[in-house]
């Protein structure tokens, strides 16, 4: 007996069956396993993620999903990973650049082959642009320069106009960019079919705009010195035929193509050496390149902030899991110890933590929209059709209200002025907000910092060692702690925050770095929205440090690293100081008093970030104590 697939009633199911293997068959791809979910689209693997479709099947919720299959099939047909990877930069502007010019390359093929992808395409990237605000943006520099380059490229390549909000950004930039590169960008038509030479396109497009100290090293050049070498290589090894010395012409011959090859090498290395010319032509062409003396490189500063910052040694410093710092065994004790000493301000931090729940799920539950021609019946304005016959019927239509993919990061203070009560507290908040942002769909990572000693650890013994130079920056070992990365479930790393009770484990905090390490991170992220929160209970002490360096030399840092993320715009950052005041440091900060009003200030703090209404966000976020 042949067993029949169950029959579903749900309307949507086959549509999202049709656009499945319509994706298959445009990627190229019959393995490719789609599902339809809330989680960020994407493809892993064999695996690719579509837009949530509702049983509704509204009219945006059809056309994104088409639109964002289209756009992850094309560049599955047309994209090669290893010729990607062999020319991307590895990170900065020049990288965001490269990846968004593949991106409209693949989308621009695709329109050219297949035209009907590029109106569905359309209505992902306007959701998108109108997603971050693009269409919002007065200035150039507050409009990101990659996105801008990308959506320019698309247009050159098809011709076709950009939606609103994308078109915006593009203005924006296309003046600049069309005067920098606009020699190279006539030659985009020719490049798009050849992943290879549209690569190599892109790196002198990056180039053009100002950012070619990103690109590093060009691939091509470095295999044909390598080749070079080789060749050499393999005629120096091999030995003559006969045996024999051969006559005054064969060694001319030798000689001359040993001139040739060094010519060449010295030519590609654009190395002059006039003091070597009088040496013999022999020991020139037997040296291989590699044996060149060269300058090393200067150092990479230490800070992005700021490159005066000195550390005398990151040889000790580590970056750990909370789970490495302690057995699993002590972590579930801690956990448990931190429970029960919280467990008379649990009902108030969870009321609060409920409050923002509840403000969050407004913001993505469905709206209506009324008044309409078409779509469902509106019953509740019958009654004036009943009145008067004459008046045409009204219709009404659900439809989402956008709320951006969001990360938060917790940063706290996991300094000693902060043992007892202060820190549980911490913990605590910690926990209810990541529970709670985790059951809206918001990505949260929970980040400590502290250092591994008391007044200087190994480096500072390194630095007595060599005899106390002067000026030596940091001397300290720094300790950050990864209690939840932002992509693990609460409940795996539910006993992490214990660590924080772990006696000893609370030392010296040196702020700007751990500021700037958490800040990093977040930019690595593919989340529309970036915020970072940071708790702590005043300004960085390292007595180490401060003891053989200017006594503003930690808060200078920290003042730079602010400066910058402020700058950047890709991170919204805000503090919380507790019993001393951080205002000084941040411009979006609150100042407690009272530990346990840190709960109420952290709900109130995110709510505020989230809330539509610029006016109510303004009134939060212009609140500087809680008192």
């Amino acid at each position: 007996m042949i067993s029949m697939p169950p029959k579903t009633d749900n309307p949507a199911d086959p549509f999202k069956k049709a656009l499945a293997e319509a994706t298959k068959v445009m990627a190229n791809d019959p393995e490719l396993s789609v599902t339809y979910t809330v989680d960020p689209s994407g493809v892993s693997g064999d695996a690719m993620r579509l837009p949530l479709v509702s049983r509704r099947m509204t009219r945006d919720e059809v056309l994104l999903a088409r639109g964002t299959a289209d756009a992850l099939a094309l560049q599955r047909k047309y994209h090669d990973a290893q010729t990607h990877a062999r020319y991307a930069p590895q990170q900065g502007i020049a990288r965001d650049v490269y990846e968004a010019l593949e991106t409209a390359r693949c989308e621009a093929m695709g329109a050219r082959d297949m035209p009907g992808t590029a109106s569905n395409i359309d209505v992902k990237i306007e959701h998108e642009a109108r997603g971050r605000g693009y269409g919002d943006i007065k200035a150039a520099e507050d409009a990101p320069l990659a996105v801008a380059a990308g959506y320019l490229v698309r247009h050159l390549a098809t011709g076709r106009d950009l939606p609103p909000a994308a078109a915006n950004v593009m203005e924006l930039w296309r003046g600049y960019i069309e005067q920098s590169a606009g020699e190279h960008l006539d030659e985009l038509q020719d490049m798009l079919a050849d992943q290879k030479n549209f690569a190599k396109f892109t790196r002198r497009i990056i180039e053009d705009l100002g950012y070619g100290d990103q690109l590093g090293e060009d691939p091509d050049e470095l295999d044909d010195v390598q080749d070079d070498s080789e060749e050499t290589a393999e005629e120096e090894e091999t030995p003559d035929s006969t045996g024999e010395d051969d006559s005054d012409d064969q060694e001319s011959e030798a000689s001359a193509e040993q001139s040739q090859e060094e010519q060449q090498d010295m030519s590609e290395a654009q190395v002059t050496m006039d003091d070597m010319a009088d040496e013999e032509m022999g020991d020139e062409a037997e040296m291989p390149d590699g044996d060149a003396p060269l300058e090393p490189p200067p150092p990479a500063p230490v800070s992005d902030a700021d490159p005066n910052y000195v550390v005398f040694d990151t040889t000790h410093d580590e970056e750990i899991s909370a789970e490495e710092l302690a057995e699993p065994a002590e972590l579930e004790r801690l956990r448990a110890y931190l429970d029960q000493q919280l467990e008379p301000l649990k009902g108030a931090v969870s009321r609060l933590a409920n409050k923002l729940q509840r403000r969050l799920q407004a913001q993505q539950n469905r709206s209506w929209e009324f008044d309409l021609e078409e779509g469902i019946l509106d019953a509740g304005r019958l009654a004036r059709v009943v009145a008067n016959p004459t008046t045409p019927l009204s219709f009404k239509v659900e439809k989402d209200t956008e709320f951006r993919d969001t990360v938060v990061t917790l940063l706290l203070d996991n300094s000693g002025s902060m043992r007892g009560r202060p820190i549980s507290i911490a913990a605590i908040c910690a926990d209810v907000l990541a529970r709670t942002l985790e059951r809206c769909n918001v990505k949260v990572e929970i980040l400590g910092f502290t250092t591994r000693a008391w007044k200087g650890g190994l480096s500072r013994e390194q630095w007595l060692n060599e005899g106390r130079p002067q000026q030596p920056g940091r001397l300290n070992d720094l300790r950050h702690i990864i209690y939840k990365q932002a992509d693990a479930p609460w409940r795996r790393v539910r006993p992490n925050l214990g660590l924080m009770m772990k006696e000893g484990l609370l030392k010296e905090n040196i702020d700007g770095e751990a500021l700037e390490w958490a800040h990093r991170r977040m930019l690595a992220r593919r989340e529309q929205r970036k915020i970072l929160m940071v708790i702590s209970d005043g300004a960085p002490v390292d007595d180490s440090t401060l003891s053989v360096n200017p006594a503003n030399y930690l808060e200078k840092h920290l003042r730079d690293v602010i400066a910058m993320v402020e700058k950047r715009k890709m991170v919204e950052l805000l503090a919380i100081g507790i019993g001393h005041d951080v205002t000084r440091y941040y411009d979006r900060a609150v100042t407690i008093t009272d530990v346990e009003q840190l709960a109420g200030a952290m709900t109130e703090q995110l709510a505020a970030l989230f809330d539509n209404d610029p006016r109510a966000r303004a009134r939060m976020m212009g609140i500087k104590r809680v008192s």
